[in-house]
């Protein structure tokens, strides 16, 4: 249950939650980042802090604000401490749920305007359609092999980042293509992919409804993020053949 995360992180976030609500604000630039080595003594002190950065993420959609974090980290203290809670934890889940469905959508609101102007200048590029579920799709190279259909696994390049240009996830930077089935992955996938042919390449420009919608998926990709891939169809994988059943051997008369 998606709650369950949310309720550990309440548990476990820590100071390191404030730098997750620090980056989602941007009123001031973040500063550089100290090196490792003067930050942390030992790989002990590394995997605790990524453990205090893991947790944050689950309640990045929270938008806490400084005074917020400082009350969350209270309860955090306390926890850990195995001290007796100050208040009826169990009580107040449905208000911490009811706290986080308004902040990520008040977000989602914020982004999807932002995002929507994004589609509207690239739906005016050379060779650009929109289709009717709203995803805007750009050749940029035409392909001479087959269409996949939506029941089909394909092997694939691509890119992905934010209207920004800010990159969060790419095959082409792991220097290694992606297999997946076609009908597992996000609807914009789903549609713009059966659009091509194999050795084809395009740029998807994916609205939050056929992304990840007001969830998102922090803390890379914001509630209501419209998404941007350059996607290069390398080809359709064969479905692996059935295993051959032999028939069971016919047993020996008995004598």
């Amino acid at each position: 249950m998606r709650f369950t995360l949310i309720a550990i992180g309440l548990y476990l976030g820590s100071g390191a939650l404030a730098s997750h609500a620090a980056e989602s604000k941007p009123a001031a630039p973040a500063a550089a980042p100290q090196s490792a080595k003067s930050e942390f003594k030992s790989e002990d002190e590394k995997m605790l802090y990524a453990l205090g950065a893991a947790v944050g993420r689950n309640i990045a959609s929270f938008n806490l604000t400084p005074a917020e974090l400082a009350l969350v980290q209270r309860g955090f203290v306390d926890s850990a401490s195995n001290k007796e809670a100050k208040v009826d934890v169990q009580a107040y889940f449905p208000k911490i749920q009811e706290l986080q469905n308004t902040r990520q959508a008040a977000a989602a609101e914020v982004e999807k305007k932002a995002g929507d102007a994004y589609m509207a200048k690239a739906a005016t590029s050379p060779g650009a359609t929109k289709t009717a579920s709203g995803l805007v799709y750009i050749p940029i190279k035409a392909g001479t092999g087959a269409s996949p259909q939506a029941t089909d696994t394909v092997k694939v390049h691509y890119h992905g980042t934010l209207p920004n240009g800010k990159v969060f996830d790419s095959s082409v930077e792991r220097k290694e293509p992606a297999t997946f089935p076609l009908n597992g992955v996000i609807p914009c996938w789903t549609e713009a992919v059966q659009l091509m042919k194999v050795g084809g390449k395009s740029k998807l420009v994916c609205p939050s409804a056929l992304a990840y919608g007001d969830r998102g998926a922090p803390p890379d990709i914001k509630p209501g993020a419209t998404l941007v891939f350059e996607v290069e169809l390398l080809a359709i994988e064969k479905p692996a053949a059935a295993p051959q059943i032999l028939p069971a051997p016919t047993p020996a008369p008995k004598k």
